[in-house]
């Protein structure tokens, strides 16, 4: 099956056109997200192994998948100026087949949910929730960066972690993985703010107001700076306090080498923004791996 494309599009398959509405490569940050939650729930893969694939595939394809079908239906005017070539402003999904594709979506990303146990169904339903709010009207969260950011980067480290927790032990995830994961999320909303530096132009028009927007450039990259590393140092001082000390001077260790990474990207944030997002963030998530393999040692 093969929708109608428009000129100086090529003749894409509906199902080519379909995974680039689902936008494999963003999948990353939770799937990595749900991986640290799999590692610090301290639990052998091989003995909740079909729980482990829903997990995955939760976190990634159906979840996060159904957040971008339903960013790209609400952003697609947005899109016809940043991102012109995308499946909806392209002519190669109509919106009407958008839209029925990110309810299916949903509802079988809350039937897997409801597979795994219930705490994951709650965090399924949360993530899901946030995904509409963040795009959808009435809410549209991410018409203001305070508020969409928080609820991305809740949805992208958070809420995977949590749910890989959930997952593996069956159980509501202990007061340790709660902490990490919310001081985790936390710092996500400065990577969520970097990432809008690439559509500054598209949001001014639009009426988007992101951070680089109301607070322009270079406040906006300083305030990102400083939200992703406050939340790291506590992590480090609180494994340092729940006797993982190695751990934490890991985590400081990867905190310290993004701060010799910053005043280049300060020096011209609309240059640097793609360079540190390339650098800067893999220390981070790295960061976050590390705190997973402390909350194991710690649960052993």
């Amino acid at each position: 099956m093969r929708e109608s494309s428009v000129a100086g599009i090529s003749d894409t398959p509906f199902w080519a056109s379909a995974l680039e509405l689902l936008k494999p490569v963003t999948w990353f940050p939770p799937m990595w997200a749900f991986a640290c939650g799999i590692i610090a729930a301290n639990v052998a893969i091989v003995e909740r192994l079909p729980f482990f694939i829903g997990g995955v595939l939760l976190a990634g394809p159906f979840i996060c998948g159904t957040s971008q079908v339903v960013n790209d239906y609400f952003d697609r005017h947005v899109d016809a100026i940043n991102e012109p070539h995308r499946p909806i402003p392209s002519g190669r999904i109509s919106s009407r087949t958008a839209l029925i594709f990110a309810l299916v979506w949903t509802g079988l990303s809350l039937l897997l949910s409801a597979a795994l146990g219930i705490w994951v169904l709650a965090a399924g339903a949360l993530g899901l929730a946030l995904a509409w709010a963040y795009s959808a009207p009435p809410f549209r969260l991410k018409r203001n960066g305070w508020f969409g950011n928080s609820a991305v980067g809740l949805c992208y480290e958070g809420l995977p972690w949590f749910t890989a927790v959930a997952v593996m032990t069956a159980a509501l995830p202990d007061t340790r993985n709660i902490a990490v994961l919310i001081l985790y999320s936390l710092g996500a909303h400065g990577i969520m703010t970097l990432n809008d530096f690439k559509s500054i132009d598209g949001d001014r028009a639009m009426g988007l107001k992101s951070l680089p927007v109301l607070l322009g450039a270079e406040r906006a990259a300083r305030f990102a700076c400083l939200v992703m590393l406050a939340p790291q140092v506590v992590v480090a001082l609180v494994l340092w306090q729940w006797g993982a000390p190695i751990f934490a001077m890991a985590v400081a260790g990867v905190s310290l080498a993004q701060c010799l990474l910053m005043p280049r990207l300060l020096s011209d944030p609309l240059r640097f923004a793609p360079w540190y997002n390339a650098t800067g963030i893999v220390l981070y998530v790295s960061g976050m791996m590390v705190s997973a393999f402390a909350l194991r040692s710690l649960a052993a």
